[in-house]
């Protein structure tokens, strides 16, 4: 399958034990976007303030500040978020999971990719493993794999949204808990007493959900948003401090 406009890179970086609540990010001149939870050099600016200090084990709601360029308008209306509306809405009903939480997923798990497949085998918009598709009883023949079968959009979303559903059972009204497990692992929340895990990647990984998950449920009318990038922005270059994973396009040859 060839790789469509908007990837998302993950690059491997060191995460401070504590970090402010913040997102930074830049279009480069080929109008490529870049966000990151850490001000990696000077190109990157804030785009989203965050409430104080992020601490994983008090995570505080955040109040964002989106900066009204073209980095707020990749996250708002790229294309396909719009062309995968229709299907993500559908499986919020079908599995009872907030719409808002999928978006928001879908940007920091593949910057809308459907291509995405990540060194670790996760695959697809909401990088879904083989073993979790078998989980729920998608199975590979001599026709498709099951990683083939992880490239279809609506498939990869269904099951996200059925182990969203699982996860909400798991912690009711801890949203923080539910990011974490989609990251970690339910296992993983639950050795830590129910916390979010100490873990560089999962910390930041909440980080960035939480705040992206507040364009998509805003309190107030959408903003107005001028576009500042003649061409229109390509690419979504997305750094998560501490993941190890970096997904690429996948390729017809994957098994």
């Amino acid at each position: 399958m060839a790789p469509l406009k908007a990837s998302l890179l993950l690059a491997l970086c060191l995460a401070a034990p504590l970090a402010h609540a913040d997102i930074f990010g830049y279009v480069d001149a080929q109008g490529d976007t870049h966000f990151s939870t850490e001000k990696l050099d000077a190109r990157y600016q804030i785009f989203l303030k965050g409430d104080g200090a992020f601490d994983a084990a008090e995570l505080k709601p955040l109040t964002p500040q989106p900066a009204r360029t073209a980095l707020f308008k990749v996250l708002t209306e790229h294309p396909n978020l719009k062309k995968f509306e229709a299907v993500l809405a559908a499986a919020a009903t079908e599995f009872k999971v907030d719409l808002a939480l999928m978006k928001a997923m879908m940007a920091a798990e593949s910057g809308f990719n459907p291509a995405a497949v990540s060194p670790k085998g996760a695959i697809g918009l909401m990088q879904i493993m083989p073993a979790t598709a078998e989980r729920y009883g998608v199975v590979g023949d001599a026709r498709t794999t099951i990683q083939q079968k992880l490239t279809d959009p609506k498939t990869n979303i269904r099951l996200a949204a059925r182990y969203l559903r699982e996860l909400n059972a798991l912690f009711p009204n801890q949203q923080a808990l539910v990011i974490a497990s989609y990251n970690a692992g339910e296992g993983a929340v639950q050795k830590y007493r129910n916390t979010v895990p100490p873990y560089a990647e999962t910390r930041n990984y909440v980080q960035l959900v939480t705040q992206f998950y507040q364009f998509y449920a805003p309190p107030e009318p959408p903003l107005r948003i001028a576009s500042d990038t003649p061409n229109g922005s390509k690419r979504v270059h997305l750094t998560i401090p501490g993941r190890s994973s970096m997904p690429a396009p996948l390729t017809s040859s994957a098994n």
